[in-house]
């Protein structure tokens, strides 16, 4: 399983940013608990929760089996680089956000994926 988060975690993240030409985001709309806004059918679902503090949590949620991982996490202008140590390794990845309002994040990996995610709604 440890094997499969991990490149989850990868996918997950790569898959969690957009391209913009040097803009700045407000990072104070990035607190908070974040998910893809299409879900991939048979995919786990993935949570990831910015905090203040540059502190970062990714919750990966497979059947009836959650993992959490904690990381860290900066913002510089409207890149955001994500530290996180699976496997014993530390996992960089720096995404770029296009778009970040109160309920929508739009971003692109090192790679080039976009990805769209919704902030979770506090119940």
């Amino acid at each position: 399983m440890r094997a499969v988060l991990c490149a989850v975690v990868v996918l997950g993240f790569a898959g969690a940013t957009a391209a913009g030409q040097d803009q700045k985001i407000d990072a104070k709309k990035l607190i908070g608990k974040w998910e893809a806004a299409k879900a991939k059918e048979g995919a786990p679902k993935m949570v990831v929760e910015f905090a203040e503090a540059g502190k970062v949590t990714l919750t990966v949620t497979v059947g009836d089996k959650s993992e959490k991982i904690d990381g860290t996490y900066k913002v510089d202008g409207n890149k955001v680089e994500v530290v996180m140590a699976l496997g014993g390794k530390e996992e960089k990845e720096t995404f770029t956000v296009s778009k970040l309002t109160d309920d929508e994040m739009v971003s692109k990996d090192s790679k080039g994926k976009e990805e769209t995610l919704k902030k979770v709604k506090a119940k």
